[in-house]
């Protein structure tokens, strides 16, 4: 009989076990339903909704604060966005004279970095060729490097091409620099000099065209060129 009425009791503890568990259940599915229809506060006074921010006033409204994601920027995107937005600012800010001397040079604009060098030499462009001349009327060879070493760099060097060769040191044409003599050999000796620029130009003063830009590849340079000469401090 108390074997029957142990097993009874565990039946009966047992039963109101799981009744109590499922009970349970149910409350936390009617809690967690409850929590999905409601509005999703999770900060005091402010909702997250599909259409935005909700946020109440100080007059107890709700007013609307749109939150839009931001743009995820890639390389790519960045380089459209620089040459859409920023070349034109940046070709306004180009000189007029490192367009001039960028297609004459065949380089990049933005290489062309000498201002000064450059603005000294279209001050002197197109200026007649006379043989000891040192004057916006008439210049000679020598007389056009010594002025734009001066003007450019700030360097006083001898006035003849002879005494600009044996003052500089000289390089060969695959080390030549921007600022470079070049040293020609037209009449004898030397007898001619400009100044290197880049790319394989050079400045001088020309006996046929006056001061001009000319390449070290043309056929009559390269054939009397001689030696590059770097002016040192």
């Amino acid at each position: 009989m108390k074997k029957r009425t142990v097993y009874f009791l565990f039946l009966f503890f047992t039963g109101y076990a799981k009744l109590a568990s499922a009970q349970n259940s149910v409350n936390s599915i009617q809690i967690a339903s409850s929590l999905e229809k409601a509005s999703p506060n999770f900060i005091e006074s402010i909702s997250f909704t599909p259409n935005g921010i909700l946020t109440k006033t100080e007059s107890g409204g709700t007013k609307s604060i749109k939150e839009e994601a931001a743009p995820i920027l890639v390389k790519s995107n960045l380089v459209e966005k620089e040459s859409s937005q920023g070349s034109a600012s940046l070709i306004e800010k180009l000189s007029s004279v490192q367009f001039k001397y960028a297609m004459m040079l065949d380089v990049d604009v933005e290489s062309l970095n000498d201002l000064a060098l450059f603005g000294c030499i279209d001050n002197w462009f197109g200026t007649r060729y006379r043989m000891g001349g040192t004057t916006k009327k008439s210049i000679d060879c020598s007389a056009l490097t010594s002025s734009l070493i001066l003007a450019a760099y700030g360097f006083t060097i001898p006035r003849t091409a002879r005494q600009q060769y044996r003052a500089t040191e000289h390089v060969d044409r695959a080390d030549l620099r921007e600022g470079d003599l070049v040293f020609f050999n037209t009449h004898g000796g030397v007898s001619h000099v400009g100044l290197y620029l880049v790319n394989d130009y050079f400045v001088h003063a020309s006996s046929s065209q006056g001061v001009t830009i000319s390449s070290l590849d043309d056929n009559y340079y390269s054939k009397r060129f001689i030696c590059g000469g770097r002016v040192l401090p």
